[in-house]
């Protein structure tokens, strides 16, 4: 039985490009005998709070595909700067009082990360914005930009994203080595505010480090940051691409 708290209905958008510098059509490419937009529709259509999950695309290559395996689906507009505002518009005709932003491109999503991401933002009615963390294990990513780091508060608020490592440690602790934590990019918004945010002024934070997600922060926002241990892998690269066919061949799942 749900909470009293969750709200009748959650919408879960999953905005889908064709276009991609590194890897042109990546939401269709063969995986496990299914376009990798499939798996990211099956696997967040069981995550349990979301009631309703719908494909936004400007392509009609991708609506096609989606259609064929079961999915719904809104054409948006083509001229949209991220896909946030692609979901925005999605939820603007929508009846929900909270929507999830799911990425197109994480075949491996696990659908308890995104439970745990709504349930993380209506735990307090004053959050509008959620999202997750996961504590980095390997030190490769703690050097790399392309890692997002976050720092929270002891409420699970998030005091700042970056590029950049942080904490630092300047002197060693007694009680052992800092944590740190990668953002894991699945966002979760009461939609009221969502539908906003496009509007909200882009401050010099959001444009040194280049993520948006600075912008709610800048203008006095709360985002909930839930802990968990999914470990995203977004297919950017064909590289990427067989190494997600690799894990579900360890796993038994073949096309």
């Amino acid at each position: 039985m749900l909470s009293s708290n969750v709200p009748p209905r959650i919408l879960g958008v999953i905005p889908a490009r064709y276009a991609s510098s590194r890897f042109p059509g990546k939401a269709l490419a063969p995986l496990a005998g299914k376009p990798v937009l499939q798996h990211v529709f099956e696997r967040a259509g069981q995550a349990r709070y979301v009631t309703r999950l719908i494909v936004a695309t400007d392509d009609e290559r991708i609506a096609e595909a989606a259609r064929d395996f079961g999915a719904p689906v809104r054409m948006t507009r083509a001229d949209h700067l991220s896909g946030t505002d692609r979901v925005a518009e999605v939820a603007a005709t929508e009846d929900a009082g909270v929507v999830v932003n799911i990425q197109g491109d994480e075949p491996l999503i696990d659908p308890g990360a995104i439970d745990a991401a709504v349930l993380g933002l209506l735990e307090d009615p004053a959050v509008p914005m959620g999202t997750l963390k996961k504590r980095i294990e390997d030190p490769r990513e703690l050097a790399s930009h392309n890692v997002v780091k976050v720092v929270t508060d002891r409420f699970g608020n998030a005091i700042y994203f970056s590029r950049s490592l942080i904490p630092h440690q300047r002197e060693p602790r007694v009680d052992g080595p800092v944590r740190h934590y990668k953002h894991i990019g699945l966002y979760v918004y009461r939609r009221e505010f969502l539908l906003g945010y496009s509007q909200l002024p882009v401050g010099p934070l959001e444009q040194a480090e280049r993520l948006e997600q600075l912008r709610a922060l800048e203008n006095g926002h709360k985002i909930r940051v839930v802990e968990t241990d999914y470990e995203s892998l977004g297919v950017d690269t064909p590289e990427d691409l067989e190494r997600v066919a690799s894990m579900l061949r360890r796993a038994g799942e073949h096309g």
